[in-house]
């Protein structure tokens, strides 16, 4: 069978929004490849059959109200041979380094690590999470800066589980990674197994609720996830599962919602909170009184 493949070209910043708009009609279904010679050109791409017609629709007016917020070019359709479709979405992706320590590597590439390096093998396109969007990169490279030998983490949002697995690898006790996306908590689930951390990696479908009240207590916060998100689960009391003296990286936040974010968190007993920027976002990175 022949198939359709659409694509959008963007940046970085809008190449993971535009994918979960289109995961939404094709569940797991979008994959992003990076021009290896301008790593900021990236296509997102989904495959669909021929007869697909109301799928495409929906595609592209939600692309539109996404195009709202941040300038989105329309999707393009054609049509792909059969023999084609199951490896062309692979010929751009490229091992991608992330800070001085942290590569991610897909699956069927091979990779010579340096001294030092932590190898994430991590298929794209699976869920939200593979290096290339800056808030997911600033997360990263906080957790290189913060990261001690037997923390307990928490990973709220996890998406394909890129920052529960570099917590893991880089010496976490133990990591719980949650999601309210059941896509999201399997494909977290598979490249736990697929990086051998999931004696450390707890993957679980679920937000702040399963957090039993009183009884847990994380060195580490890592929630990357939108600003309004963050916003509710402070409300919520996420706070409260924070160590004395734990770390707390919220991304996903714009630089005009920061100050909004940042008032939130002082609010709850947060300080120390220094603001790390990419283009325009910003992760918060702060410490409990």
């Amino acid at each position: 069978m022949d198939w359709i493949e659409a694509s959008v070209q963007v940046d970085g910043e809008a190449a993971e929004a535009v994918s979960q708009v289109i995961n939404r009609y094709v569940p797991g279904g979008a994959v992003i490849e990076q021009d290896p010679n301008a790593p900021d050109n990236l296509t997102v791409k989904v495959f669909l059959p021929p007869d697909s017609h109301e799928t495409q629709r929906k595609i592209k007016e939600g692309l539109w109200h996404l195009g709202q917020i941040y300038p989105i070019p329309e999707p393009r359709f054609r049509l792909l041979p059969h023999q084609e479709w199951a490896e062309v979405w692979k010929n751009h992706f490229q091992v991608l380094r992330i800070g001085p320590h942290v590569v991610i590597k897909p699956s069927w590439l091979t990779h010579s690590p340096a001294s030092g390096d932590i190898v994430i093998e991590l298929d794209p396109g699976m869920a939200f999470g593979t290096g290339l969007h800056p808030s997911t990169r600033l997360c990263v490279r906080a957790l290189q800066d913060i990261i001690q030998p037997g923390m307990q983490v928490l990973d709220l949002g996890t998406g394909s589980g890129i920052l529960a697995i570099a917590a893991a690898l880089m010496g976490a006790g133990q990591v719980m990674a949650l999601d309210v996306d059941e896509l999201a908590v399997k494909a977290a689930t598979t490249n736990v197994k697929a990086n051998g951390v999931a004696d450390r990696v707890q993957v679980e479908l679920g937000s702040i609720e399963q957090l039993p009240a009183g009884t847990v207590f994380f060195d580490l916060m890592l929630v990357n996830i939108v600003a309004d998100v963050i916003l509710t689960l402070v409300n919520q009391g996420l706070l409260s599962y924070l160590a004395s003296g734990g770390w707390f990286v919220g991304a996903g936040v714009l630089d005009s919602q920061a100050s909004d974010v940042l008032a939130a968190l002082a609010g709850k007993g947060l300080c120390e909170v220094q603001m790390r920027r990419e283009r325009d976002w910003v992760a918060l990175v702060g410490r409990m009184a």
